[in-house]
This record gives C-alpha cells, structure tokens and sequence, in this order.
C-alpha cells in the first residue's frame, strides 16, 4: 500500500477511480468545504473515513505539508511500453524521462504533461525519482491521469517508439534548434534529461533533433520541470492549432500561417 497527502492528490485519486483505497484519515482540526468535500466523496464510494489529530496524519505522511488529509491507497499500477506504442487514431505526444532524480520536478513535469495532453509518460525505473508520495503533491494529483510506462533500458524503448514512426526529440542546451522552430503536430516524443547532467550520451545519440531553449539573461539553462512545462506548452499550442486549422479545412504550420501539407523533418540520422 502507499500514502498520498493533499487536498488534490487525494480528491483527484478518487475522481479517476484507479485505485483501491483502504481508508482516508482527516484532521479533526480541520473543517471546510474541500475537505468536506473529499469526505462526501469517500461516503459515495464507499471508502472508509476516520477522524484523527492533526499530529497523526503528519506522522503517517511524514510532513506537516497534508492540508489535513491522508489516504492509504494500492500503488499506482504502471504500464508496458508496448501499452505506449499502441496506436491512439491521433498524433501522439510522449514525454520521457531520462533519469529525473528530483520528486519535486518529476511532479511538476506530470503536472505539465497532463495539461499539456500529453498521451504517455514514460519513466526509467532506475537511477531515477519514484512517484512517490512528494511526487503525487507536486502533481497535484495529475499523475492519477497520465498513462505512466516504466522502462528498464530508456534507449531500447526509444527505438522502439522509432520503428513506430514517432519522432524522438532531445531537449539540450548544446541543441541547434530553438523549441519553438520545431513542428511539433506529428507523432514525437520529448527528451527530457536529468538535473545538471541532461540527456545520457546514448540517450542523445538516439534523438533525431536536439532542440534548445534561448536564454537572455546570465543562466545558461532553466531548471528541468520549468523547461519541460515551456516545450510541452508549446507543444500543446501547435498541436491545437493544427486541429483547429484541419476543421476548418486548413493546415496551419507552428507559426499560425495555412500551409497546403505539413512539413517535412529530416532526422540527425538522415
């Protein structure tokens, strides 16, 4: 069993209904409407509620951070990635995740991910954070809405989503395209690397384009949560874009402008 502490990672645990509860425990310190609120959705499901103080849930999360809330709920069940490479009848969108260490960024970009509509995550399960409880309330409990892989070997799992015609794209400050230069409407995955370190040299090697972020100021780079969040969005934007202009009978290109076909990308490999 696992713990999640917080007014959205419990509330949205329940709503997405993936996951066997135990029991939830709630402050006897607090009451308001969003904690009333989770207790009225726990009775409707069924879910066994017990009222307790303040310091005992701190001690069951282990941080005085739960806005008066805990649940003891099974693990998060991840996918395959051959659950990843099942065709969704869309361009899709996946985020990887080549050894994000921190559980604060690792929510924060679930966080983003799942705003940004991604279609899959795909983690390594080593050398790497866990979804962990920290995790979940840096989401916001959006990780109870992603479709969520975890790969043993991040390479082999690329080049599988390669053979499935998904463009595999690296994000690095040594890129020599800016982010917002690249045609994200089609099929692609987005490389996002570790903190400090970036992509691993194999990890690099195997994307078709290394992208870049520029920056004005004196920092080189931007933390990895808060440049996953500008790419995806950006990506988020073509992508809406490109449906609006195809129901309209258009195809408009990233900057807006109606294009006859959508243009063609050429690989580092081609």
């Amino acid at each position: 069993m696992q713990t999640l502490y917080g007014i959205h990672p419990v509330e949205e645990a329940l709503k997405a209904g993936k996951r066997r509860f135990d029991h939830v425990l709630v402050a006897r310190e607090r009451r308001d409407e969003r904690l009333e609120a989770i207790v009225s959705l726990c009775k409707e499901l069924k879910i066994r509620v017990r009222t307790e103080p303040r310091e005992t849930l701190t001690d069951m999360a282990k941080t005085p951070a739960h806005q008066g809330v805990v649940a003891i709920v099974r693990a998060q069940q991840f996918l395959t990635i051959e659950d990843v490479l099942q065709p969704t009848g869309k361009p899709r969108l996946v985020l990887a995740l080549d050894g994000v260490e921190d559980p604060q960024n690792l929510g924060a970009l679930l966080r983003s991910a799942d705003g940004a509509g991604v279609d899959s995550v795909v983690m390594t399960e080593r050398r790497a954070a866990p979804l962990s409880a920290v995790a979940a309330k840096a989401a916001a409990g959006a990780q109870e809405h992603l479709r969520i892989a975890r790969v043993v070997n991040l390479v082999r799992s690329l080049e599988e989503l390669k053979r499935q015609n998904m463009w595999i794209i690296g994000l690095d400050e040594r890129g020599t395209m800016d982010y917002d230069q690249y045609d994200f409407s089609g099929d692609c995955v987005l490389v996002m690397g570790r903190e400090g370190d970036g992509l691993h040299d194999l990890v690099r090697r195997t994307c078709d384009h290394l992208l870049r972020i520029p920056m004005a100021g004196g920092v080189s780079s931007l933390n990895v949560s808060a440049a996953g969040a500008v790419v995806l969005f950006e990506a988020y934007r073509q992508r809406r874009a490109r449906a609006r202009g195809a129901s309209k009978g258009e195809l408009p290109d990233q900057f807006g402008k109606a294009a006859s076909k959508p243009k063609k990308q050429k690989g580092l490999g081609s």
